[in-house]
């Protein structure tokens, strides 16, 4: 009796996963860092919201831009390298067909099975066949500009506005308390749940993605308080 083999795979997750741990990474790093490097200077609670604010909406639109242009970059190569192999396989078929078992040649199929395979791929699906096994480019994976877009600046958004809310509560739920060692513990916080989760979502293991998020966000927080620290006694 044959049993249905279900696959769960999380390739299809690479366009939008990428952007979202990468705008909300951002938005709580470059944020933190700000908060932290301005309350290290000894500003006043009035300075460190403005500059927060600033920061999360400064940084998502930079985000948002940013990844639009380098997608949409990604996606012109892919559109113009398909556009080539069209053209290529209306003027040489033979030669693309040759090409095509040369590739699977290449993975392990015998020759002659390698052509055979090359020549039904061709038949029902030309171009789908080269620009997934000759350029790599699948559904899965192919540039998305906007989705990249969106997808960063609602994130950065959402990541810049962790630390700036604890900024906001802390003179009401620790006044006697440092702003920046309060935010900056909370944005480690932060940054190893978003590691975690981040690292689920892809498939990948917890832990490691976990440190890695966050031992990147402690750095930039510490360089940014040590600067802000730097600045404030020498203004002072």
């Amino acid at each position: 009796m044959s049993r249905l083999h279900l696959e769960t795979h999380k390739a299809h997750r690479i366009g939008w996963l990428r952007a979202a741990v990468l705008g909300a990474n951002d938005g709580i790093v470059s944020t933190a860092s700000l908060i932290v490097g301005v309350a290290a200077s000894a500003a006043g609670q009035a300075e460190i919201m403005t500059a927060g604010i600033a920061g999360l909406v400064a940084g998502a639109m930079s985000m948002a831009a940013g990844e639009y242009v380098s997608v949409s970059s990604q996606a012109d190569t892919e559109k113009a390298d398909t556009a080539r192999e069209r053209q290529e396989l209306i003027e040489q078929p033979e030669f693309e067909l040759n090409e095509l078992a040369a590739i699977y040649e290449q993975r392990g199929v015998a020759p002659d099975l390698a052509r055979e395979v090359a020549r039904q791929m061709m038949a029902k699906d030309a171009l789908g066949a080269h620009s997934r096994d000759e350029l790599g480019i699948t559904e899965a994976t192919e540039a998305q500009p906007i989705t990249a877009a969106l997808t960063s600046a609602l994130t950065f958004a959402i990541g810049a506005a962790m630390p700036l809310l604890a900024a906001i509560l802390t003179p009401f739920l620790a006044p006697q308390a440092n702003a920046s060692v309060i935010v900056a513990v909370a944005s480690l916080i932060f940054l190893m749940i978003l590691g975690a989760v981040g690292a689920q979502a892809g498939g990948a293991g917890v832990w490691r993605g976990t440190l890695r998020v966050t031992f990147w966000g402690a750095l930039a927080m510490a360089i940014t308080y040590g600067i802000g620290s730097l600045f404030g006694t020498t203004i002072a």
